[in-house]
């Protein structure tokens, strides 16, 4: 199997909800899946979003001159041609920013630099950093780069607008730049950057992938195994998701090579476009609503950067 998954990593890399790549991907898994002795494969039709990444680019103008590194969130807005020149306040939590006055953030940049506790704790301020900031005037926020160390590195990932809140562009930054920019502040530095971000917007069709290996006695009951088959659009989506989409996949395929034929109705769902938020997932629990009591277990296993 390991082969297998191997030359899918190398052929197909980075898998974005929405590309044709990722099309093409699930077309190689139906295939791979039938040449491997098991057809009893389907897809289910999933409306996706497709974040297109264009160029970004950042540049302290004051107190020096110095590139940043940044990369997006999907599916953050785009800044407008020119950037966005704004001056920058670092803060720490969202407590902080709870604490200072609407007045002292509006019109400004907003930096997040919370160290690293834990991937689940931390990831707030890359999901919820942008509308927080916003609610209280900032124009974009920069995020602490959410991993434990860096090399100057680069950490992307979904994040949300809440309801009724104006859409700002939002980026992570690596460690090194957000504890430049706090040793700055400081100091009593006046920090001003430009931001530029591009990208677009807009739905596609894809599939969730389903492979069924029908149980002997009770094929009406499930007990499903999943991993997502989509990735971001800057790595090659190995172990987000590609490993733990490799082994789901092959539970049915190994039992059935064996000839060992379980109870109930083994499934194997691929998802699809789980990194822009679960689509996929929500769209499959919409489908199959009234026949949840059928399923006995359920599990994913997505291995990413925990």
């Amino acid at each position: 199997m390991y082969n297998e998954y191997a030359k899918f990593i190398d052929e197909f890399g980075a898998r974005p909800s929405g590309s044709q790549v990722l099309e093409n991907a699930i077309d190689y898994m139906i295939n791979l899946t039938i040449s491997n002795g098991l057809d009893s494969v389907t897809t289910e039709a999933v409306r996706v979003p497709h974040w297109v990444r264009g160029s970004e680019a950042a540049i302290m103008i004051q107190p020096r001159f110095k590139s940043i590194s940044i990369l997006g969130f999907g599916p953050s807005v785009s800044t407008p041609a020119e950037g966005i020149t704004a001056e920058v306040i670092v803060i720490r939590s969202f407590n902080e920013l709870n604490n200072i006055d609407e007045d002292i953030i509006k019109g400004k940049i907003v930096v997040f630099d919370a160290p690293y506790s834990s991937y689940g704790e931390t990831v707030a301020y890359r999901v919820e950093g942008a509308s927080k900031a916003s609610k209280k005037g900032a124009v974009a926020t920069l995020i602490r780069s959410v991993t434990p160390f860096s090399l100057y590195t680069l950490h992307t990932g979904s994040q949300v607008y809440e309801k009724d809140v104006t859409k700002i562009p939002t980026a992570a930054i690596t460690h090194e730049d957000a504890d430049l920019m706090r040793r700055l502040q400081d100091l009593g530095e006046t920090i001003v950057l430009n931001i530029r971000m591009f990208n677009s917007l807009s739905l596609k069709t894809s599939r969730n992938t389903l492979v069924d290996l029908i149980g002997r006695e009770n094929p009406d009951k499930q007990v499903i195994v999943s991993g997502h088959i989509d990735s971001w659009d800057v790595g090659q989506g190995a172990m987000d998701d590609g490993g733990g989409m490799f082994i789901s996949w092959y539970v049915p395929v190994i039992l059935n090579k064996l000839n060992l034929r379980p109870r109930r109705t083994i499934r194997a769902i691929l998802w699809t476009a789980e990194e822009p938020g679960l689509v996929g997932a929500f769209a499959y629990l919409k489908r199959h609503m009234n026949k949840l009591s059928d399923i006995n277990f359920i599990m994913e296993s997505d291995e990413a950067n925990r």
